[in-house]
């Protein structure tokens, strides 16, 4: 009778628990950046980013480059890189990489 004293848990925590975490484990690992295609000629101080284009620029040998975590939206970029490999976030829960794993 020594487990007498033990508690159960209800089966919505118990769910509810499991979702959670694999909703943590799901959004923690992002792959693909935030890009938006842009004309690498056209800083704006002003605006402070470059001019937006339209996504074919960048697909099809156009005069577009990729744009990564800019952060705003709208005809012009806020800061970012034009780097993917700075852009790209590798750590978290489940993922694979440098730092996870």
């Amino acid at each position: 009778m020594a487990e007498k004293g033990r508690r159960r848990l209800r089966s919505s925590t118990v769910v509810l628990g499991s979702m959670g975490a694999l909703a943590a484990a799901l959004t923690s690992c992002g792959s693909e950046p935030d890009k938006r295609c842009v004309d690498p000629r056209s800083y704006d101080v002003a605006q402070g980013g470059y001019r937006v284009l339209d996504a074919k620029a960048c697909k099809s040998q156009g005069s577009g480059k990729w744009y990564y975590n800019s952060g705003k939206s709208g005809t012009y970029t806020g800061s970012g890189t034009f780097d993917r490999s700075k852009a790209v976030d590798r750590g978290g829960f489940g993922c694979s990489g440098p730092s996870g794993g």
